[in-house]
């Protein structure tokens, strides 16, 4: 079943790898009583999510804060060691969270699952964006193509606001 408007996430827990070490990230305690944008992409270091979708929230962070996001989350089926290469190769830190959900628990969870077996991805999550408040979904933008950002841009989901 996938998410939809109105739905509350469900609980997960993802991973973030800092100076202190792995850290666990309760995602039901990162939305609680705040408004934040998460996003999914197919893979770090990936064309699109790289040079497009990850940049895109990177620039338009300060935007969304100003109409009344609380923080910016990027998740991605990747561990979470490539997360924290990801998030200093493209200099993100302040601006977006890296999380990792490694195993796709959560990717699963909300029904967002993308076979990439057929470029040597294995499983995977779709490229998506939403609008969480207070834990319950209010936007959720899903691209058609993998390899599109338009209707899960930061550009978009501002729009939105």
């Amino acid at each position: 079943m996938t998410i939809n408007v109105g739905d509350r996430l469900p609980s997960a827990t993802l991973k973030r790898f800092t100076a202190e070490g792995m850290q666990d990230v309760a995602l039901g305690d990162l939305v609680q009583g705040r408004k934040v944008v998460l996003f999914a992409v197919p893979g770090a270091f990936t064309p699109t999510c790289s040079e497009q979708h990850l940049p895109g929230f990177v620039e338009q962070a300060d935007a969304l804060k100003a109409k009344g996001v609380e923080e910016v989350i990027c998740v991605a089926v990747n561990d979470p060691f490539v997360m924290n290469a990801w998030e200093k190769a493209r200099n993100v830190a302040g601006k977006v969270r890296m999380l990792s959900d490694g195993n796709g628990e959560f990717t699963k969870a909300v029904g967002m699952e993308l076979d990439g077996r057929g470029f040597g991805l294995g499983s995977r999550s779709k490229r998506y964006a939403m609008v969480v408040d207070d834990g319950v979904v209010r936007t959720l933008l899903v691209e058609d193509v993998p390899s599109q950002a338009e209707k899960s841009s930061a550009s978009a989901i501002l729009a939105t606001l």
